[in-house]
């Protein structure tokens, strides 16, 4: 069924009528006249008449229950193939911590091409009653196939703006495209093109610059890279389907706060936040993800006259509407196992990674009793099956699959090598570049040597967070590209993490930055770079202080207030998260044995770069706009320029930055603080060799007491929701004898066994789900660590902060 046709005075009437209702809030004005929706002429990629006749042979033998597998995905942490034969589901994820089938998480290629194939083996057994449909298995490849070990990791898209290149990005768009069919994936939740407006927002990186005009010129060709040109790219061929996303206004939420409301105006929505959609439709999209934010108070994942009216009707959209991790339980009246509002207002799928049994039970029940209309079903139904049809799904043939020599290659490696080099922003230069090849170089820092570090998040899982150098068997460090560079030169690079040396270099690069960070809990609340702890500047000012030329190679998923750290080098680079192929650094910082530059900075800033820590949403064109650095700055080798002394005051409280971290290093961040009163004596002590610094807690025998951090109140309600943990590294140095309980605000749980036996330093990680059961109220936390015990009890703590890894995981209220 072609979509459904409306034009002329009726088109404009509905749509203003429906995006009136949607929008209407009492406290607030609404425009007199709807926006300026683009109406775009698509390009029929999907909708030839044959494939709409196969589509409507096949749903005609499809049972209902068939129908409703279709409309939801389901993660495989969370189902097994023999499922699908109950539970007949049209697609499965893995999430960004999901391990493929009896496999640990970082695992290569064949292992999750083995979890593919399971899965497909199953959707295509001939059973009696059953309508064999292929599978759509999807993940998040977002800077290449990041879930594969040994996969290309591209830098993030904030450096991709940064290049300036639409056709560098369709070239990135088809290598991923290729390694990802290789590994059994055939669906990609990308691109983003989100349009950030402000930069606290913890998915800043993953959009391609403040600028419209900058993801208007990408979405298209990035779509074309993972998908071919328009009717013809298939899985056959190595390509993928792709999903723009979120749909919509997620870059543009007030505070800058992940999953929360956009209050822009309707026009403002048009001309900023859906400026990537209409080249990606044109480009022949396939699929868009639902955003998890709300306009004006309303979810997207609910809001009907954006997704259908809009969307489907008048951008011409003719894929499938996917949501996001359980996004539909965030709309009024829902809960993740039962939405039916997400359909009728236009989601065509359901991402239900945990519930999706529930879900399709209920959706069956509802489409039996009408509340989910068939029409709507068969609509679904039918632009799923579209998409799959288009992808060559139907054809068993999968020569990608298992393709030896894809994943990793010398070809990706060096289109994620060029992308480095041009996503580069030289922003700083007071002469010491570019390096001689033959010097004796210092390369310092802790992320020189750290490819998780340079590749941020959504690198092996989520958060980007637990990798070492192991796990990226084809990828190179910063330091190794310079010390290859040099070394074959003559010159040499010493790698010192702390600075120190013991033969004075000729210069010294300082690699630092951000942690790696995803959605949520990349959330800031300043962007002052470390504002709590300054490392970073205290080994630039050492390094200051002795008179060594030095050059800081800055890492971040946006640009931050960083002036002291400026001001104490005497070459700045903002790197921002360049992947797996740190040789692209080398290669503009060192030169060849002439002295000439092998490569010139040609990388432009993608988002304007803040004067002071408090200016967060610095867009370039606002009345108030008053960067340090504006949207398309950059020096060169060719074009130099000077950065006078830079004022050092910050203008926003330092401690806003800390919602996560609550004791490292040997103290406890501010705003966060040891409560005095009944507490158990306290001690500094040695932590493990990770660490600066541990706390001695010590409980005398018969003594009864509490131990506990204390701050502002916190609201853990989205970190709860998404499994995110509290994490204790810990050591036992005498055991107790009796109970001990662990808190987070007012909910308490039994810890007795982790501290009955003397041991090494351990790393335990219990649920924010475990102590919401037990009675905490996340929406308003107070505490978000107490230890309470009778003595005797000495245990000493090196760690303690919110993280994302479930291995070790703890909860004594589970079964």
């Amino acid at each position: 069924m072609a979509r459904r046709k409306l034009t002329g005075a009726r088109k404009f009437a509905l749509l203003a009528a429906a995006m009136t209702l949607a929008a209407w809030q009492p406290a607030q004005a609404q425009e007199a006249e709807p926006a300026n929706w683009p109406q775009i002429a698509s390009p029929d990629a999907l909708t030839d008449a044959e494939t709409e006749a196969m589509i409507t042979r096949l749903i005609a033998r499809m049972s209902l229950e068939e129908k409703i597998g279709q409309m939801i995905q389901a993660d495989i942490a969370s189902i097994v193939p023999e499922d699908l034969r109950r539970y007949p589901l049209g697609s499965v994820l893995a999430g960004g911590s999901s391990a493929p089938l009896g496999k640990p998480d970082r695992s290569p290629g064949r292992d999750w091409a083995d979890t593919a194939m399971a899965f497909e083996r199953v959707a295509m057994e001939q059973r009696q009653g059953h309508v064999a449909i292929p599978l759509l298995f999807g993940v998040d490849a977002v800077h290449g196939n990041n879930n594969i070990v040994g996969a290309t990791l591209f830098p993030h898209n904030i450096g991709l703006g940064a290049a300036r290149d639409p056709d560098l990005i369709r070239r990135i768009g088809l290598a991923t495209a290729r390694e990802a069919a290789a590994a059994g994936v055939n669906w990609t939740f990308a691109p983003t093109v989100a349009v950030p407006q402000d930069d606290r927002w913890g998915r800043t990186y993953e959009g391609y610059s403040e600028d419209p005009a900058i993801v208007r010129a990408y979405a298209g060709e990035m779509t074309r890279g993972l998908q071919g040109e328009p009717g013809e790219g298939t899985i056959q061929d190595g390509y993928i389907a792709g999903s723009a996303k979120h749909f919509l206004g997620d870059g543009g939420t007030t505070g800058g706060i992940d999953q929360g409301d956009n209050a822009a105006t309707e026009q403002e929505l048009v001309d900023i936040h859906a400026a990537g959609y209409p080249p990606a439709i044109e480009a022949g999209i396939m699929s868009i993800m639902a955003s998890f934010n709300s306009w004006r108070g309303r979810k997207m994942h609910g809001n009907e006259s954006l997704l259908t009216d809009v969307l489907k009707e008048r951008m011409g959209f003719d894929g499938f509407v996917v949501g996001d991790w359980n996004g539909h339980a965030q709309i009024e009246g829902c809960t993740a196992t039962d939405c039916p509002q997400t359909f009728i207002a236009g989601l065509d799928m359901a991402m239900a990674p945990d519930s999706w049994k529930g879900l399709f039970d209920t959706n069956l029940a509802h489409a039996r009793a009408g509340t989910i209309p068939m029409e709507r079903v068969d609509d679904a139904v039918r632009r799923i099956l579209r998409v799959k049809a288009g992808l060559g799904l139907f054809d068993a043939a999968r020569p990608w699959t298992n393709r030896d020599g894809v994943i990793g290659s010398a070809e990706h490696r060096a289109i994620a090598r060029e992308a480095v080099r041009k996503s580069l922003v030289l922003l700083k230069n007071d002469g010491v570049l570019p390096l001689k090849a033959d010097a004796n170089l210092l390369v310092a820092g802790p992320a020189a040597d750290d490819i998780g570090l340079q590749s941020g998040g959504w690198t092996l899982s989520w958060q980007g967070d637990g990798n070492t150098n192991a796990d990226f068997p084809n990828g190179q460090s910063i330091f190794s590209g310079i010390q290859e560079a040099v070394s074959a030169a003559g010159g040499s690079a010493t790698l010192s993490t702390d600075g120190s040396f013991t033969r004075r270099p000729d210069a010294a690069i300082v690699v630092f930055g951000e942690e790696p960070y995803a959605e949520m809990r990349g959330d800031v609340r300043t962007l002052e770079f470390q504002a709590g702890d300054k490392q970073a500047l205290a080994l630039l000012q050492t390094l200051k202080a002795q008179g060594i030329p030095t050059v800081s190679v800055f890492l971040s998923g946006r640009p931050l207030w960083v002036n002291p750290e400026l001001n104490r080098s005497d070459a700045f680079v903002a790197a921002w998260l360049p992947g797996s192929e740190g040789g692209g650094i080398a290669d503009v910082l060192i030169a060849d044995a002439e002295g000439a530059p092998r490569h010139d900075f040609t990388g432009r800033l993608s988002f304007s770069w803040p004067k002071t820590a408090g200016q967060f949403t610095l867009n370039a064109g606002d009345a108030d706009y008053d960067p340090l650095f504006p949207l398309g700055y950059g020096l060169s080798y060719a074009s130099p320029g000077s950065v006078p002394q830079l004022a050092e005051v910050a203008g926003v409280d330092a401690s806003l930055a800390n919602t996560s971290l609550f004791f490292a290093r040997g103290r406890v961040p501010a705003p966060f603080a040891w409560e005095e009163g009944s507490a158990a004596a306290r001690s500094p002590v040695d932590g493990p060799q990770t660490q600066e610094g541990a706390v001695r807690l010590s409980w005398p025998a018969g003594t009864e007491a509490t131990a506990r951090i204390a701050g502002p109140d916190l609201d853990l309600t989205r970190e709860t929701n998404a499994k995110v943990l509290l994490q204790i590294e810990y050591r036992v140095a005498q055991p107790a004898s009796g109970p001990v309980t662990m808190s987070l605000g007012s909910g308490t749980i039994d810890a007795s066994a982790l501290f009955g036996a003397a041991g090494e330093w351990r790393t335990v990680r219990v649920p924010l789900e475990c102590f919401a059961a037990a009675g905490t109220d996340v929406a308003s936390v107070s505490s978000p660590f107490a230890l309470t015990a009778s003595g005797p009890l000495i245990v000493d703590i090196a760690d303690l902060r919110l993280a994302t890894d479930p291995e070790g995981a703890f909860c004594p209220l589970e079964p």
